[in-house]
């Protein structure tokens, strides 16, 4: 167990780069936090009573969690919504703001996720974390890119809220909240990009939206790696287990096209050759371990660019286990690339990445086999 020293923290200062915005708080201090790691390769941390300022940076990029009803009752993210005045216990941390745009998650596009990067690795080196906010229809979708692309050790976790500031269970507080106590837990480091939604904390790249509206509208199989708790107005932050070991990949830009097509019974390829005529490539959600109509072996056969081969299931791998015509095992015989684990809309964020790095057909099926 750490033990840190007292410190006399005078500083009474905000840190925040939204000038318009005029917040009007205080700096904030988090407490230093010590942790202890048992044989179980679990991580518990609880903050005791000697604060250290932590230096702690919040990219706010819109949202449900920064969105609220205008004078014609539409809901839409708002510049003026403050997401911390009704957060408690953030004396100790020194926070700065960013607003890189303020768009809902439907209007995000890889362009996007590529200027949040950017920003995590030009403010990385002067922050001890990262919290990200951000609409939750394609927050998985940026989480997952910044996982394979950032390299920072610093934690950077991604959270939003499922109901916007005028309702009375506006939920981003909390959110908010547990994903700055995970940012700033020494643990945290070198995990790639995380999710932390209803106290929960998710792998980016097994975590994706469950549910159109409950507050815990987060999930992904095998579930959380972490969970964080509040005891005696003190976080408890708890990990037992680890993300996948991970290469950063640096894409200099995210201009590839590629398109998700969906099978379903009876399918006979219709849109598929129309969309690699579009695009670099395309992605299938296949059904079960990775099989289509029989129509379709010739047609991935015959093509010269990457298809990907995923599931529509919820979870699962992608298996060469059929052999019958549009079987798994024939698919990947005829050229089709598996996504392991992936779903439809990673496999698509990870494909894009590898064409944009001019990766061959070779390499892209190696790195989807990781």
């Amino acid at each position: 167990m750490l033990d840190y020293p007292s410190i006399e923290v005078r500083k009474d200062v905000i840190v925040n780069n939204l000038e318009h915005l005029q917040l009007g708080y205080h700096e904030y201090i988090l407490h230093q936090s010590y942790f202890q790691t048992t044989r179980s390769n679990t991580t518990r941390e609880i903050c005791p009573s000697s604060p250290i300022m932590r230096r702690l940076a919040i990219i706010n990029t819109g949202g449900t969690i920064a969105s609220r009803p205008d004078e014609h009752g539409l809901v839409k993210p708002d510049l003026g919504v403050n997401l911390l005045i009704d957060i408690p216990g953030l004396e100790n941390l020194e926070i700065e703001q960013h607003q890189p745009f303020n768009l809902p998650g439907p209007h995000i596009t890889l362009a996007h996720m590529q200027q949040i990067r950017f920003l995590i690795e030009e403010i990385a080196p002067t922050t001890d974390g990262i919290v990200v906010t951000h609409g939750t229809d394609t927050l998985e979708e940026t989480a997952f890119f910044l996982h394979l692309t950032l390299t920072t050790d610093t934690p950077v976790i991604l959270t939003g809220s499922m109901k916007h500031a005028l309702e009375p269970s506006w939920d981003g507080p909390g959110n908010l909240w547990s994903a700055i106590q995970v940012a700033t837990h020494g643990a945290s480091r070198g995990r790639g990009a995380l999710v932390c939604f209803s106290g929960d904390i998710y792998d980016a790249r097994t975590v994706t939206k469950v549910h159109t509206t409950r507050p815990d509208a987060f999930g992904g199989y095998p579930g959380p790696i972490g969970h964080v708790n509040a005891v005696n107005n003190q976080s408890l932050v708890h990990y037992f287990a680890r993300p996948e070991p991970r290469t950063p990949l640096e894409p200099a830009n995210v201009d590839p096209k590629v398109e998700i097509l969906t099978a379903y019974a009876g399918w006979l390829g219709e849109g598929l050759n129309a969309a690699l005529e579009r695009a670099e490539g395309v992605v299938i959600a296949a059904l079960g371990t990775g099989n289509l109509p029989p129509a379709l072996t010739p047609m991935i056969a015959g093509s010269d660019k990457p298809i990907v081969i995923c599931t529509r299931t919820h979870a699962g791998p992608i298996l060469p286990v059929y052999g019958y015509d549009g079987g798994g095992k024939l698919l990947l015989e005829a050229g089709a690339i598996p996504a392991s684990h992936l779903n439809a809309f990673k496999a698509r964020i990870l494909l894009i990445v590898l064409l944009a790095m001019n990766r061959t057909r070779g390499e892209i099926r190696q790195h989807f086999a990781l």
